[in-house]
């Protein structure tokens, strides 16, 4: 059922680009692994080899420590409507803050988003499809508002402050580089 794949093809990029929410998951030698969910219209497939996901600011920063010191990165999406699939992205990544020179470019490939901290480039090893029948249908409503609408209100400022109390460092105290590179 399983099949392995060293590259995305153009059904799976269509498949990707038809998403509402994807999961990345990493972690270190040691540390904790961290998954989490993203959504927001917040994820770019560059070429068949390569895609780019812009994070914003959340209550935690466990990615972008982790990634800065054990490059591997897994991302999951599945289907919830239509056909049953998993799709698995294999790969290294590397974290873009904003005052990275790569930045501008990256992030002109998104919408903006306040809070936006940071762009996840991901260089693609292994790309893996499974059946996913067991995986529940879905029916896509919209995405939430709150988090704008916080970041918004909270302005550059206030965002930094956040970062300063909350994204430093991740939860097994790796430093996440987010005031010294944004």
């Amino acid at each position: 059922m399983a099949q392995q794949f060293s590259a995305l093809s153009e059904r799976l990029i269509h498949f990707i680009q038809q998403q509402h929410l994807f999961f990345v998951g990493t972690a270190t030698a040691d540390s904790k692994v961290n998954i989490s969910p993203k959504g927001m219209d917040s994820l770019r497939v560059l070429n068949q080899n390569r895609l780019v996901w812009l994070n914003v600011t959340g209550s935690g920063n466990e990615t972008a420590g982790h990634i800065q010191q054990h490059d591997r990165m897994t991302i999951m999406l599945c289907a919830f409507s239509g056909n049953p699939m998993i799709l698995r992205i294999y790969g290294k990544a590397r974290v873009i803050h904003t005052q990275d020179k790569e930045w501008g470019s990256l992030f002109s490939l998104f919408d903006p988003l306040p809070g936006a901290r940071q762009i996840f480039d991901l260089d693609i090893e292994l790309v893996q499809t499974s059946c996913g029948m067991s995986i529940p249908f879905f029916e896509y409503i919209g995405e939430r508002e709150q988090l704008n609408n916080w970041a918004e209100k909270k302005g550059d400022e206030g965002i930094s402050d956040y970062w300063l109390q909350k994204n430093v460092e991740t939860i097994d105290g790796i430093p996440t580089h987010i005031i010294k590179n944004n």
